[in-house]
């Protein structure tokens, strides 16, 4: 029953750090990305539609994405979705190819957005702490109704305690990363 505790905790630590990872992906630094426009929906005939699945995404420079709808007629759409994405980008196109140039970052902005990806880590690592917390609920239960000895329990919790922070030093980690990226000109 123990080891059942301490796993489950460990895949529900691992699939927070892999969702931070994905949030991660999504926070805009200088540099263009198309995981910037993985939640951009297009009102495609009146069903909205992920981008990627109307055209053709690339990076041919370090600060611009270029979109090239299989679908002409779905330009001025797409268009649309980006602005309304609040992702701070401004489309722009010939009829054939949409152009999205990544405008250089402000100092200020930068420091806005390592504060904002500062706030998505520490709401992970209240996350992971919140696992621990349950996962130690759990083994008191045990180690109260009898299930569990003292000893048993007391090495479940140093576990338990070794997993969180190895789980807080990967997100602790990951917010230097991105720190780093973000601050870099």
């Amino acid at each position: 029953m123990i080891d059942l505790i301490i796993s489950e905790a460990s895949e529900k630590m691992d699939k927070s750090v892999d969702a931070l990872k994905k949030d991660l992906k999504k926070i805009r630094t200088g540099r263009a990305s198309l995981s910037l426009l993985d939640d951009v929906r297009v009102n495609y005939y009146n069903t909205p539609t992920p981008l990627n699945q109307l055209a053709s995404l690339s990076v041919p420079e370090s600060r611009m994405i270029t979109i090239q709808p299989w679908d002409p007629s779905a330009i001025k759409e797409i268009e649309k979705a980006i602005m309304k994405s609040n992702l701070g980008l401004t489309p722009s196109s010939d009829g054939k190819i949409i152009r999205i140039t990544m405008p250089p970052l402000t100092e200020d902005r930068r420091k806005d957005i390592v504060k904002q990806v500062n706030k998505v880590c520490e709401e992970y690592r209240i996350a992971v702490r919140n696992i621990r917390r349950e996962a130690n609920d759990s083994l008191k239960t045990l180690k109260k109704d009898g299930d569990a000895s003292e000893d048993d329990v007391t090495k479940a919790f140093d576990q338990i305690q070794k997993l969180t922070d190895e789980h807080v030093k990967q997100i602790d980690d990951l917010y230097k990363d991105k720190e780093k990226e973000i601050l870099e000109v």
